[in-house]
């Protein structure tokens, strides 16, 4: 077994490197990608929705799939159909079209939705490190995860921006292939984890489906609150920043470079603040505390860019997505960590999924709604109603505290 697991964990990180890594390469260039077919908000936003959208219907029976049948079988076909994906996307932005043509908008859909349907990895990837981690070394293990997704979210704008200003369509090239890479590993060193003894049946339609999910965590009362807050924050910050390289573009005249610096911030500061930064902070001021304090970041990064963002200053503009990738930084995990404790030991497992489908479901209508506001009301109207949003959240949040022994007793531990 312990020979198997060098093999095995290098499989599981590129995994969730290229889980990250494509995702990061190809989101932050999707107006510059988009530019030649449709360069308006609406269409950029259902392009970025429907990769989340088909996440958010499918992720579940991945799960499912990878523990009735092995997480080998279900990891090799879910990096193939990122491979068919990416390359899809690569091949469509490549080719020649005629002015106005309607198959490659309809390419580019199809190319995210399978994209999107194959985006289980990440899920699957972490229970094979659970597999192979006994109980004690398990939390090692996970902290694959989190260097793989801080890697993936600071090396893809990297690349992305510095390939894009050699050719646009060639980080996705790049991309796809960095996925190959990842199939080959797989196919060739990944071996199966999950033993024939420990395989479940499927089950039955309703636990697969996420809006029975999202129903059930939401009919209680002890998490309610909690979990549309946790909707409408991704509804409102994924909308706007699915439309943020739009508005650089379109406001500030920016080429790939100059905007997807400005993800390759976020991606840092991110990482720094979930990577080290979380845990004390959360120790000495309590998740509450630290999910107002966040909320309350993200407000003031969204807003200060288009109050004082301009074209010859890109140094406000990165200290604005600083501040606001600061916030979320805290509100994520603290928002996820108090939903989780108000429910005591029993429901962790399904609760915690349907947070997960949640974010999905806010994932997926939060770029169409701020496309459509972007085209309708104007370029700024999307950061006000993030804002807007966001005021709503803290409401419910602050509705929402702990018990005083519980934020006390947390916090001086």
């Amino acid at each position: 077994m312990q020979r198997l697991r060098i093999p095995t964990l290098l499989s599981a990180f590129l995994t969730l490197l290229n889980d990250r890594l494509s995702e990061s390469i190809v989101f932050p260039l999707l107006p510059f990608l988009l530019a030649r077919f449709a360069p308006d908000g609406r269409t950029l936003g259902l392009l970025a929705g429907s990769y989340a959208l088909a996440q958010f219907l499918v992720t579940p029976l991945i799960g499912a799939l990878s523990d009735r049948h092995g997480r080998r079988p279900v990891i090799a076909i879910c990096v193939a159909g990122s491979v068919v994906g990416l390359g899809l996307f690569a091949l469509t932005i490549s080719l020649p079209w005629s002015e106005g043509a309607s198959i490659p908008l309809l390419l580019l859909f199809a190319a995210r939705i399978i994209d999107g349907i194959s985006g289980g990895t990440a899920a699957t990837a972490g229970a094979v490190l659970a597999d192979i981690s006994p109980p004690e070394r398990r939390a090692r293990a996970f902290g694959l995860i989190g260097v793989a997704f801080g890697l993936g979210f600071i090396a893809g704008p990297f690349l992305g921006g510095r390939l894009a200003g050699i050719n646009v369509s060639l980080p996705v090239w790049v991309a796809t292939g960095f996925a190959m890479l990842n199939l080959a590993v797989v196919l060739s060193l990944l071996p199966e984890t999950h033993p024939l003894e420990a395989r479940r049946t499927l089950p039955d339609r309703r636990a697969l489906n996420p809006f029975a999910r999202i129903g059930s965590v939401m009919s209680q009362v002890s998490v309610g609150r909690l979990c549309t807050s946790f909707f409408l924050f991704f509804l409102a910050f994924n909308g706007f920043t699915a439309i943020l390289v739009l508005y650089f573009k379109q406001s500030f005249n920016w080429g790939p470079e100059l905007a997807t610096t400005a993800f390759l911030v976020v991606g840092v500061v991110a990482t720094v603040v979930q990577g080290g930064l979380i845990g004390p902070l959360v120790k000495r001021f309590g998740e509450w505390r630290l999910t107002l304090l966040g909320l309350g970041l993200v407000i003031a990064g969204c807003l200060m860019i288009p109050v004082l963002g301009s074209a010859d200053q890109p140094g406000t503009i990165f200290l604005a997505v600083g501040i606001l990738a600061f916030g979320t930084g805290l509100v994520t995990p603290s928002l996820r960590s108090l939903v989780s404790r108000r429910l005591g030991e029993e429901g962790q497992g399904a609760a915690l999924g349907s947070l997960q489908a949640l974010q999905s479901l806010g994932s997926f209508l939060g770029p169409p709604l701020a496309g459509l506001s972007y085209d309708l009301i104007g370029p700024t109207s999307p950061f006000a109603g993030a804002g807007l949003l966001l005021l709503i959240v803290i409401a419910l949040v602050a509705g929402s505290p702990l018990p005083m022994r519980q934020e006390n007793s947390f916090s001086s531990s």
